[in-house]
């Protein structure tokens, strides 16, 4: 079973987006794959309930269809971030029981894509983040840097955050999210000579973003 923890420079730099293109480039090679938002935060309706966008997305990329439950275990109605919106709906996150969400979701899938909330240290509990979590669940980690201002140092440290949780940082996407940065080919030459990491995808910027537009280079044990 394949399995990976997407995360990203910041929030707002498309991990739904490289996550379901993620999802939609190994059903390619595989027939059973879903995707996980452990904690999500803002809720939309869907159906005659609520759930989150970004579950939604990865929902609608995914080959295997199974209980909220088990894919989106968290889910907070408020649009903040996670500790602020579970101590606001009374709820604590309890990473374990994210844990056995997951191996669920494994022991039926072939491929399950791990989106997390936000950056990589995104506060989850008043004492646990986001870099807990991919610890516990001990995946590989693809980095989604977003394109602009600040992302060389941003991209840096959170590739630092990964490997000192002990992660492997198995590849990084490069999301061209601002249309008028300048300088772009030379910030993704120098993150491909520091990250120590290959490059899986460069997104171009997209008004409306699809996920099947997305070309990835997965690395060998992936197809």
């Amino acid at each position: 079973m394949i399995g990976c923890f997407v995360t990203g420079t910041d929030t707002g730099v498309g991990k739904t987006l490289v996550s379901a293109g993620l999802l939609r480039a190994l059903a390619a090679h595989h027939p059973r794959v879903v995707g996980m938002k452990p904690v999500a935060a803002g809720v939309v309706p869907w159906g005659d309930d609520w759930a989150s966008e970004d579950a939604i997305a990865l929902r609608s990329a995914s080959t295997l269809a199974v209980a909220p439950e088990l894919d989106n275990p968290v889910l907070l109605l408020d649009p903040l971030s996670p500790h602020i919106a579970a101590a606001r709906a009374g709820v604590q996150i309890d990473l374990n029981a994210i844990v056995r969400s997951y191996h669920a979701l494994a022991a039926q899938a072939d491929a399950v894509v791990v989106e997390g909330a936000g950056g990589f240290h995104v506060p989850l509990t008043d004492t646990q983040t986001g870099a807990d979590l991919a610890q516990t669940l001990a995946l590989p980690v693809v980095l989604v840097v977003g394109l602009r201002l600040g992302c060389l140092n941003h991209a840096l440290l959170t590739a630092e955050a990964i490997r000192t949780r002990g992660l492997t940082l198995a590849g990084w996407v490069a999301n061209r999210v601002d249309p008028d940065m300048e300088a772009v080919e030379d910030n993704i030459a120098y993150l491909r000579a520091r990250l120590g990491a290959p490059l899986l995808a460069d997104v171009p910027h997209q008004e409306l973003p699809e996920p099947g537009s997305l070309v990835f280079d997965l690395p060998k044990d992936w197809r």
